[in-house]
């Protein structure tokens, strides 16, 4: 290549949806990234909860080198190998009896709240279609998940939204009664709001949710597309809580950087994705699976779901250290590995302008809206790797206090 790439040919050849910063990464091991320029980075937040293992992990680079010289890519008119050793892994260790592969979160989600309305209307009636979201959720950028996705200005100028999808309000029990009823096909939640705030579901709020699916016979979907895999410290999320859903949705960490998604559910509710009711090109790739089947294998271990634990208590450490001394921060909160720090008054809406001043001293963190600094980090973040990143945030919160 003749051309190296810049960030100016970003705003020349790209649709313009995105707003990326100046740097561009070049490489990356474990942790830490460099730029064109050879600049180092500490990574913490890792493709946006995905980077599961960091960059270029061994363990799945061997799994991809390995595939890459067996098979790519067949069709779903044949299955392979890769694909039904990773659905078994998953069934194996999950509620679940089921799994459907596919290549995103959306494409899982779009399945989940299919089988959904599909199980409902070959169930119980073909009335049966609405469904229960709630306010600030997020689902996906298909139209059906962004209808159901509780954030209006992600789906507004884009025509008529489909109907049958009301909106509670999240750790809301209440407003749930409100709007369930025998014509509800399922409700669907993410077990901590990540776009939404990185706000953690209470143990009341999921078990009354299982509670009113069971009297009003429709099925519980748990997103856990941001949540899955490791990141809460369980391998799912629901095993933190003890509530079983009968669909659940998991992408992002599951590849740990390849292209994947999956969904889950039960012998009870599987039938209905019966031959030809739906399906997916790339669902079920051998490169993909075998993959996300390393991944899957070298997450769930002890070893890894205790690290993130011990971790969590070290970023939230040094997150309280720096508000201390900068007071910047209303709240910290989160699950394992996905971690959000509230601005506190007086800053409110300056989380994003935390960004770029991480990025001018060697830190890629994220926002998860305006008003929340977030991170999501490898699972298998080294000690030093945290340490440092925090060093570099607080120089990043101090320059933002100096510019007030």
């Amino acid at each position: 290549m003749s051309h190296t790439p810049t960030r100016a040919d970003f705003d020349q050849y790209m649709v313009p949806n995105y707003s990326p910063q100046k740097v561009i990464p070049v490489r990356g091991e474990g942790s830490r990234l460099w730029d064109q320029d050879g600049r180092e980075y500490i990574d913490f937040a890792g493709g946006i909860a995905v980077n599961s293992l960091g960059h270029c992990h061994p363990v799945l680079v061997e799994a991809l080198t390995e595939q890459a010289n067996k098979l790519w890519h067949l069709s779903n008119v044949y299955t392979n190998e890769p694909a039904l050793a990773l659905a078994r892994s998953l069934v194996e260790r999950t509620f679940a009896d089921k799994v459907y592969l596919c290549s995103s979160g959306g494409e899982a989600n779009e399945a989940a709240l299919k089988l959904a309305r599909r199980w409902a209307h070959d169930n119980v009636s073909e009335h049966k279609t609405r469904i229960v979201s709630f306010s600030q959720s997020f689902h996906g950028r298909t139209f059906f998940t962004v209808s159901v996705g509780g954030q209006p200005k992600y789906s507004q100028g884009f025509g008529p939204v489909p109907g049958g999808i009301v909106h509670g309000e999240f750790n809301n029990l209440d407003s749930v009664r409100d709007l369930i009823d025998d014509d509800t096909c399922a409700v669907m939640v993410e077990p901590m709001q990540g776009e939404g705030g990185i706000v953690p579901a209470t143990q009341e709020f999921l078990q009354g949710l299982r509670d009113l699916c069971d009297a009003h016979d429709a099925l519980l979907i748990f997103d856990e597309v941001q949540t899955g895999v490791g990141r809460t410290g369980s391998l799912y999320a629901y095993m933190e809580y003890g509530v079983l859903p009968d669909i659940l949705t998991s992408a992002k960490g599951l590849g740990g950087g390849f292209p994947v998604g999956a969904m889950l559910t039960t012998d009870r509710v599987a039938p209905a994705l019966a031959i030809g009711t739906h399906g997916s090109t790339y669902g079920g790739n051998a490169l993909a699976s075998a993959v996300a089947l390393a991944a899957v294998e070298h997450i769930a271990t002890p070893a890894v779901l205790d690290g993130v634990k011990q971790r969590h208590d070290l970023f939230r450490e040094h997150l309280e250290a720096i508000n201390r001394k900068h007071g910047v921060f209303k709240e910290i909160r989160g699950m394992g590995l996905l971690i959000g720090a509230e601005m506190a008054t007086g800053y409110e809406g300056r989380a994003k302008d935390i960004l770029p001043l991480a990025i001018e001293e060697g830190l890629m963190a994220l926002i998860a809206g305006p008003n929340v600094l977030r991170m999501a980090p490898s699972l298998v973040i080294p000690e030093a790797d945290i340490s440092e990143g925090m060093a570099r945030l607080e120089r990043a919160v101090a320059r933002l206090v100096a510019a007030k």
